[in-house]
């Protein structure tokens, strides 16, 4: 009998030398032991009769009265056997129990740890204590276990799982009895872990669901802020002689940008794009750019947002109208007849923000139409609007000609055929929804005059700045595409390279430093090159190549990805919400790819039976089936073709859409239905998708 890579076999001898031996095992297999392995030598009985009868007579021996005969010090199997099986204290005990004896100590390392070749050491019996209490808790969780299965079998969710859903489901502990029993669950009834947690009734609320994976896997501490102060700009700036306003949502309280304009017949004119300063005050490593920094932007959702920095810091720096706020200010030279840029000049000063005009107020009023034509009069609109009514004609005329020179680099137009979709959450009034509220959905037409005025206005600041660091040398963050060409990505790099899809040479995100990081960290670099000029690259905080920049630039795209992630699951969650309260059972919908429609009057794509083969950019009227809050999905069927039954409607205009948002598909949680800011009236619709 030897042991063998921690098993003990028996096998016929055949031949021995003094290091080794040769044996058969009973399955003919000769194999070379070790002289040093072999613990007994017998004649009678057969190898697989010793072994058989090992191993019953070791499970009649009581491994506490062998405990308490063993000595304390170092022993072999066979003196214990003597003691335990024979009564004389000098007769062996059988080979039988000799061996039994063996197995029975290999199997108990608790009592008996080893100490070599057939030797062992009993165990203190302070080691032994927690030895058995671990081997009993293990027999009762082993207990719980088999009874939460029974339970999620029959449909019940036992109060631990209960509490640790988001944990098993997204984050698991992989030897935690909790996701053992949803595994084993999860086998017995051949479902999903999350189709059979819903069945078991473990989520209460769908949204409450959604919201807490959120939080487990990007804000696991909670969203709550450290106790912050707003550090003043103690720098004396000038106070411009602009007169500025920003354009932006009712609900946006993080003010980032205003613009001004200045010499209107004149001849030339002087355009004013201001940008919240908060990169005077927080510097690199205070306790408010670590905060910062931990989040690395502002989370959009309907209803709800969660800050990158706490509300009494925004507001310290945020454009509030009848305040000089300090600004980093980029004064553009524009020809009134031409519209060309003549020059530009970046200041940091105090600008006078006259007015904080609002989208969704406005964006009726302020048409085309009334821009163009002075003879128009809208008595409706607010007396401020008509005093910036000169100011803002001219620059929906500078942007549209702006609009038209990055086309021309693009090589084709951009296709503003897709809205933009607000959401309203009706009883919350920005607190944390409950997932019940009233959900309104209306639409902003992208590519609307105020829509464009800044969103050019942001794509001129980013990419100005941009080209003005890669001059002077300094290092900056930076958003680049090589081409158009499908499958070609944004990429973020600290390198100025061309953006073909904004038709710019370089661009850098700066504008929107109260809610991106990366707008900040420019920021910073833009105050250097403001305050040192040509030197700018000696003082500015990041040096090139500092891989400090490129830690920041992964962090910020892990980051962003999973908020927008988010915002476009909730989004899908309350467009299922609207269906669901406006008793909404049919839609119209355009064909977008195999299977998959896009709704034409909701932010909504799904897949539908019915739907192959027919072309991109086909009609039809689709018939929704059942709702999953949970997985927000759901599924249709086609009626009826709305438009002419032929291939022509793959050709019509207005069905591509230039932010590559065809790739995104109807389907369970992670679905991304739109990436826009919701919360922001700078989300410019291009390539980019988040030029502001």
């Amino acid at each position: 009998m030897f042991e063998e890579a921690g098993k003990f076999l028996a096998a016929r001898l055949l031949s021995e030398t003094e290091s080794s031996a040769q044996v058969e095992l009973e399955s003919g297999k000769r194999v070379k032991v070790k002289t040093a392995n072999i613990l007994l030598k017998f004649e009678k009985p057969t190898p697989a009769q010793l072994i058989e009868n090992a191993q019953r007579i070791s499970q009649t021996i009581e491994l506490e009265l062998a405990w308490e005969f063993s000595p304390d010090e170092e022993f072999g199997f066979a003196d214990l056997a003597r003691e335990y099986f024979s009564s004389s204290a000098i007769q062996d005990a059988t080979l039988e129990q000799q061996a039994g004896t063996l197995l029975r100590l290999f199997e108990a390392p608790h009592y008996f740890r080893r100490a070599g070749k057939g030797r062992f050491r009993k165990a203190s019996a302070e080691i032994l204590a927690q030895a058995l209490a671990g081997i009993e808790k293990k027999k009762l969780i082993s207990r719980l276990i088999e009874q939460w299965v029974q339970d999620l079998i029959q449909g019940q969710c036992p109060q631990a799982i209960r509490e640790q859903l988001y944990r098993i489901l997204f984050k698991p502990d992989k030897n935690a009895p909790e996701y053992k029993a949803v595994v084993e669950a999860s086998r017995a009834t051949r479902l999903g872990p999350l189709d059979l947690l819903v069945k078991a009734g473990a989520i209460d609320s769908p949204y409450q669901f959604h919201w807490k994976r959120f939080l487990l896997e990007n804000f696991p501490r909670g969203t709550t802020f450290p106790k912050l102060q707003a550090t003043p700009i103690l720098e004396e700036l000038p106070l411009s002689a602009a007169h500025a306003f920003s354009i932006d949502d009712s609900a946006t309280t993080e003010i980032d940008d205003a613009l001004s304009v200045q010499g209107l017949g004149t001849g030339t004119v002087l355009v004013g794009i201001h940008i919240a300063a908060p990169g005077l005050a927080i510097l690199p490593g205070s306790p408010t750019d670590v905060v910062a920094r931990s989040r690395l932007s502002t989370v959009y959702m309907p209803g709800y947002k969660v800050t990158m920095l706490p509300d009494d810091v925004v507001q310290s720096y945020t454009l509030q109208e009848g305040r000089e706020c300090p600004a980093v200010s980029l004064y553009l030279t524009v020809d009134e007849a031409t519209l060309e840029v003549r020059g530009s000049e970046t200041r940091l000063d105090r600008v006078r923000i006259e007015a904080n005009l609002r989208h969704d107020q406005l964006d009726t009023l302020v048409t085309a139409q009334w821009l163009e034509d002075t003879a128009i009069v809208q008595g409706s609109a607010a007396p401020v609007l008509h005093k910036q009514r000169a100011e803002l004609a001219f620059l929906f005329r500078l942007a549209r000609h702006l609009k038209g020179r990055r086309e021309v680099v693009r090589g084709k137009p951009e296709t503003f055929n897709r809205p933009d979709y607000n959401f309203r959450l009706l009883e919350n009034q920005g607190a944390e929804p409950k997932g019940t509220e009233t959900v309104q959905i209306s639409v902003r037409q992208r590519g609307a005059p105020l829509d464009l005025i800044v969103s050019e206005a942001m794509i001129l600041a980013n990419s100005t700045w941009g080209s003005w660091l890669a001059e002077l040398g300094v290092p900056g963050i930076y958003r680049s595409q090589a081409s158009l060409s499908p499958g070609v990505k944004v990429r973020m790099g600290t390198k100025a390279l061309p953006h073909a899809g904004i038709g710019v040479k370089s661009y850098a995100w700066s504008s929107s430093p109260l809610r991106r990081y990366t707008d900040l960290v420019n920021q910073w670099q833009i105050i250097a090159c403001a305050r040192h000029g040509k030197t700018a690259a000696l003082a500015a905080p990041f040096k090139p190549k500092d891989a400090d920049l490129f830690s920041i630039i992964s962090s910020f795209d892990a980051a962003y990805s999973a908020y927008n992630a988010y915002q476009g699951a909730m989004e899908r969650f309350w467009t299922l919400k609207y269906l669901q309260q406006n008793a909404i059972t049919e839609i119209s919908a355009t064909v977008f790819r195999e299977n998959m429609v896009r709704a034409d009057e909701l932010p909504l794509v799904l897949t539908v039976a019915g739907a192959q083969g027919l072309p991109r950019g086909a009609r039809l009227r689709v018939r929704l089936g059942d709702i999953d809050e949970v997985s927000l999905d759901v599924n249709g069927t086609a009626l009826a073709r709305l438009d002419a039954l032929t291939d022509t409607a793959a050709s019509q205009p207005g069905v591509e859409d230039e932010d590559g948002d065809d790739s995104i598909v109807a389907g369970p949680i992670a679905i991304v239905v739109d990436l826009t800011d919701s919360d922001s009236a700078n989300s410019n619709p291009s390539s980019d998708n988040d030029v502001s």
